[in-house]
């Protein structure tokens, strides 16, 4: 069932709401912060979690005067500057520790910030406990989709990601018996226009120099090559329960039309505002409600025209890749997602080429026998297997 479905009897959320920020200290961890500061009154901050970033998660804990943070890198688990959180907060460490305060009683809903794969444990375990999910943690639901989707009751997931929180604006109180198309729209990235051989040469400070968004590094690198839209397709996939081929992606450079959907009689409605994130995730913690703009908002009479146009597949593969994986579904996407993580970060590293990226994810999906989605156990060895064929992908491509 999709997540906007019957949304309409869901109970009013507790206020002030009860937070947990997992990944507070990356893009949308910090805007969720910002956005929860400026709402005090609404909004509590009761919890927090980083990987790494153990300064940052102390500033926040003493701002916020939060209870329970966890670390989920074991090896910054004591690190000094820790011995500065309030008196009286629970620290836990390890991956297992984010969980933990996904869970915990005093928390009503869980902004799951973590960048990648690794925030599917906590995404399912806040579900299967009851906690209104705030989610930008796309790709566990790519990789997960599976196991997460048929646990969420309707109106407990809300998505962050601008696109997906556009389309779902757009469809509360419509019937999904009534969709005909999702357009999800994309801003083309910093290389929209250019050729396979003109992308050969762009560098990574190149593709982190995004047109009009500011995200955190391996998103920034994604929307480069489109495998972020190609994991958003997916991601729509899972949360409309739409066929990946009902889903179309619209290339808008100037990123005020967030995503349009569209009805079997050929009406369509789109969700349009501020090229900012803090948009998608008030509207996460406000639900069923609207709050006071968290930033400027546009003069539509003084905005530029708005274009649209078609995403050029043929250049940007990963996009095409993504849409392969998903009509396959099983595993393949799990694989798909690892292979990517891997070569996301190489390229940033220096250590191989942007198109290298395609082909590194292309040759793990290749050689990956999909199976149906089963366990969580299932899917982490997919994960392993799969970074271990990329990591052999990427020593061939560098010979």
């Amino acid at each position: 069932m999709s997540i906007f479905e019957n949304t309409a009897g869901c109970a009013k959320r507790r206020r002030p709401l009860r937070v947990a920020v997992l990944g507070c200290s990356g893009s949308i961890g910090t805007q969720t912060l910002d956005v929860c500061r400026q709402h005090a009154n609404k909004v509590e901050v009761v919890a927090l979690s980083v990987h790494a970033s153990t300064k940052k998660l102390v500033s926040a804990a003493l701002e916020f005067g939060v209870r329970h943070v966890a670390v989920s890198d074991v090896a910054h688990g004591q690190d000094p500057v820790l011995d500065e959180l309030p008196k009286g907060c629970e620290l836990g460490i390890g991956p297992k520790a984010v969980t933990d305060i996904a869970t915990l009683d005093e928390v009503d809903c869980v902004v799951s910030a973590v960048v990648g794969a690794a925030g599917i444990e906590a995404g399912l375990a806040a579900v299967k406990a009851g906690k209104v999910l705030a989610y930008a943690n796309k790709e566990s639901i790519v990789v997960g989709g599976d196991l997460l989707m048929p646990l969420v009751e309707p109106g407990q997931l809300i998505p962050v990601d601008s696109e997906h929180s556009a389309i779902y604006q757009c469809l509360v109180g419509e019937r999904s018996a009534d969709l005909s198309r999702i357009w999800l729209t994309c801003s083309g990235g910093p290389f929209y226009g250019r050729t396979r051989e003109e992308l050969a040469s762009v560098t990574a400070a190149e593709a982190l120099a995004h047109p009009t968004w500011s995200m955190g590094p391996k998103i920034t690198i994604d929307s480069a090559t489109l495998m972020n839209k190609g994991l958003e397709v997916l991601e729509a996939h899972h949360l409309f329960d739409v066929p990946v081929d009902s889903i179309r992606v619209l290339v808008h450079r100037q990123s005020r039309i967030h995503s349009m959907v569209e009805f079997a009689d050929g009406s369509v409605k789109a969700q349009l505002g501020p090229s900012d994130m803090r948009i998608p995730i008030q509207y996460a913690l406000s639900y069923p409600e609207r709050w006071d703009a968290p930033c400027d908002v546009p003069d539509w009479c003084a905005e530029p025209a708005l274009t649209l146009g078609e995403a050029d597949e043929q250049a940007f593969g990963c996009l095409a890749l993504a849409r392969v994986a998903g009509r396959t579904g099983g595993t393949l996407p799990c694989a798909m997602n690892a292979a990517n993580e891997v070569a996301n970060a190489a390229f940033r590293a220096g250590t191989c080429g942007f198109l290298d990226i395609e082909r590194i994810v292309s040759a793990v999906m290749v050689k990956t026998e999909p199976e149906r989605v089963e366990s969580l156990e299932q899917l982490e060895e997919c994960d392993a297997r799969s970074r271990e064929l990329a990591r052999m992908a990427l020593r061939e491509v560098g010979r």
